[in-house]
């Protein structure tokens, strides 16, 4: 099975300033301040991709992290804790699907979207699961946007806990290959174990 990924748009911030999130200057001030580290990534490299061909804007929308909304969820459970309440508007942001449902908000995008969570980490299935419209032939093409932003340091005794840099990338994968568009075998050993940040070095090194 093989699929073919014809762009790709990346945003992570810098050591220096991990908690760093793109400015989002086409997106409406009011819309935006409201915005979290992941979402604003998220439409960061999605806009990306529409920006240099808005054909794009036409295509579905599949995106996966393996931690969502975990500083909105933190500060939620701190709530609970603390308040005994938690407000609507904290808690409606704080959902898996923000992201990708603010990204189609923000730059008007039609066609639909899904939100992904690959179990125990494995971003291999959250790849396959996106690309399985194309390898079926219901799409002929689709954005697959993955983003994580920074754990909070609350979490820094806890299993799991990262120090990694935030991530977030989009592609489009499409069925037909094209000029310059770089081919992935969905059955190779290689791909079936990758990370995130494996398959970013893979795109970038063709």
């Amino acid at each position: 099975m093989k699929i073919y990924v014809t762009q790709f748009a990346k945003y992570q911030p810098s050591h220096e300033n991990p908690g760093e999130m793109p400015k989002l200057e086409y997106v409406d001030s009011l819309f935006r301040r409201r915005l979290s580290q992941i979402t604003r990534m998220t439409i960061e490299v999605v806009h990306e991709l529409v920006e240099s061909n808005p054909e794009n804007a036409n295509l579905k929308l599949v995106f996966a992290s393996f931690r969502g909304e975990i500083a909105r969820q933190l500060k939620i459970n701190k709530g609970l804790v603390e308040d005994k309440d938690v407000m609507p508007a904290p808690f409606s942001l704080s959902v898996f699907n923000t992201p990708p449902a603010a990204t189609t908000i923000a730059l008007k995008m039609k066609a639909g979207y899904t939100a992904i969570y690959p179990g125990e980490d494995n971003f291999f299935s959250a790849l396959t699961a996106a690309v399985s419209s194309v390898l079926c032939g219901s799409e002929k093409k689709i954005i697959f946007a993955y983003a994580d932003e920074k754990i909070p340091e609350e979490y820094a005794n806890c299993k799991g806990y990262s120090e990694e840099l935030p991530l977030a990338f989009a592609c489009v994968l499409s069925s037909e290959k094209s000029e310059g568009s770089v081919e992935l075998d969905l059955e190779s050993a290689q791909i079936s174990k990758i990370s995130p940040e494996d398959f970013v070095k893979t795109l970038k090194g063709n």
